[in-house]
């Protein structure tokens, strides 16, 4: 397993974000445009990040986050291949993102991810993600996308 720092635009992103365009469709009964936020706020000239994580030859995850604020980074995209998930990839894609922003200077990392979506929400408690929302709610109630935060302890100044 190697981690590369790409651009969204890498012609190798392209099979992840269409399984992760129809993931969102399938789940929200919507076709998810990924280009809400523009390419160049994923990269490193605009305080973001973009990487895929590849098994041989071939790109399994993938991740990136953006400047949300001046201490903040923001998680988005994160992936994984169905065919490789429950093999903790995931996990592993949301830690390098979190070593990234940190020595880029971050002191915090903010995300969220959709109520239909039980595995991401999983991935972020398990990673020390604090949800800002009401675990306890019933999920059938949530329609809003659901914030978390962490602070990154090891952030190193520029």
């Amino acid at each position: 397993m190697k981690f590369v720092y790409t651009k969204p635009s890498d012609p190798a992103a392209r099979p992840l974000f269409r399984e992760l365009e129809h993931e969102y469709s399938t789940r929200y009964g919507r076709v998810t445009v990924l280009s809400s936020y523009p390419n160049h706020e994923f990269e490193e000239a605009h305080g973001g990040a973009f990487l895929l994580l590849y098994d041989g030859d071939e790109p399994v995850a993938g991740g990136a986050f953006r400047r949300y604020d001046e201490h903040t980074a923001e998680l988005k995209r994160i992936w994984t291949s169905s065919g490789h998930r429950r093999r903790g990839l995931g996990l592993l894609v949301v830690e390098e993102l979190e070593q990234e922003a940190a020595r880029r200077g971050y002191t915090r990392i903010y995300l969220t991810t959709g109520p239909r979506q039980p595995e991401a929400r999983g991935l972020y408690l398990r990673a020390g993600y604090r949800p800002l929302f009401d675990v306890d709610a019933d999920p059938a109630t949530l329609t809003e996308p659901l914030p978390f935060e962490k602070p990154l302890a090891d952030s190193q100044v520029l």
